[in-house]
């Protein structure tokens, strides 16, 4: 299988690119983004791409894969909703639109959040925004398309958020998370479960199209 992951470098892309390069059924890795990862692998190729919004010049390195990771986002904090729009649903859509032209036979996996909202009137700007790009991405001719909504997520071997806030909170909670995954199995996943989900659903695809925290921890298994 070979694997294109948009967004290696943040939190929940660090999970899946360690898991895919760990995967034994994975032969290539490729990742997309505005810097490198700094990894090195065998299995790795790395392409930076400043422009996020247009993939003319790089289409010839965006044919031949099997499943794409879509793991790219960042926080609405103090964001008009038409500039979140820019860089949530314009940068999503612009990928998956060129990627079911290139690759008709993929499997994209687009990440989202818990409590995206899928009929997009909602109070909630981040959320409307989120489900707009989930209905676009699933009106596409892939193979399949499957939206991942994780809750609150453990960051596992070394990983770090790129978001300050996050960093801090992660900091104060870690001690209690173990804890709370146990209290509450469904609500927090881990970036090991994340990465191991969407690798099972890229070979074996999913019950459902929008799967939800206490989906990704099932399919993942307990970790």
């Amino acid at each position: 299988m070979n694997v294109l992951i948009f967004g290696a470098t943040g939190m929940v892309g660090q999970g899946v690119l360690r898991e895919s390069l760990l995967d034994s059924d994975v032969q290539l890795v490729q990742t997309v983004g505005r810097t490198a990862t700094a990894i090195q692998n065998p299995k790795l190729r790395e392409i930076t791409h400043a422009d996020f919004w247009h993939y003319e010049a790089i289409e010839e390195n965006l044919r031949g894969f099997n499943a794409c990771f879509f793991c790219l986002g960042v926080t609405s904090t103090g964001m008009t909703e038409s500039d979140y729009s820019h860089v949530t649903y314009d940068i999503a859509l612009a990928v998956a639109q060129t990627l079911s032209r290139l690759n008709p036979e993929m499997i994209f996996i687009y990440v989202s959040g818990a409590g995206a909202d899928s009929s997009e009137q909602g109070r909630v700007m981040w959320a409307r925004v989120k489900g707009r790009a989930e209905n676009a991405v699933l009106s596409l001719p892939f193979k399949a398309a499957y939206i991942f909504r994780p809750a609150a997520i453990q960051p596992l071997h070394g990983i770090k958020s790129r978001t300050r806030l996050y960093r801090v909170l992660y900091s104060i909670t870690e001690p209690l998370l173990p804890l709370l995954r146990r209290i509450m199995p469904g609500y927090i996943s881990t970036t090991e479960q994340i990465g191991r989900a969407m690798l099972i659903v890229a070979r074996q695809g999913a019950p459902k199209r929008i799967l939800e925290s206490r989906d990704i921890v099932a399919i993942a298994g307990v970790t």
